[in-house]
């Protein structure tokens, strides 16, 4: 996100807009921003843990959210929304079903 200091209400506003209309609508899991003053950390199957994360997420920024959806059609929609709210591209993920979580 590269939002000039004084639209930082506007957009946030516009931004709380969208997930309250996913809650409204029922579609709305859970989302949260990453707390980017506490520094990742990366827990081995043994249990060491270092203070680094996957190189392809040293730059991540920002936040998620996890909504429910009929269709990955459904899914472009919202990500649309969310995009327009936030002023910024938005990467659009899908969860692999596990009927065991």
């Amino acid at each position: 996100m590269d939002v000039p200091e004084e639209d930082w209400a506007e957009v946030g506003e516009a931004a709380h807009a969208v997930i309250r209309e996913a809650k409204r609508l029922g579609v709305y899991v859970f989302g949260g921003g990453i707390n980017e003053k506490v520094a990742p950390q990366m827990v081995a199957s043994d249990g060491t843990v270092t203070d680094e994360t996957y190189p392809q997420t040293r730059e991540f920024n920002g936040g998620f959210c996890v909504l429910e959806l009929a269709s990955r059609e459904a899914a472009i929609e919202w990500a649309a929304k969310i995009a327009r709210a936030c002023r910024c591209a938005q990467e659009l993920r899908e969860f692999q079903y596990d009927p065991e979580s």
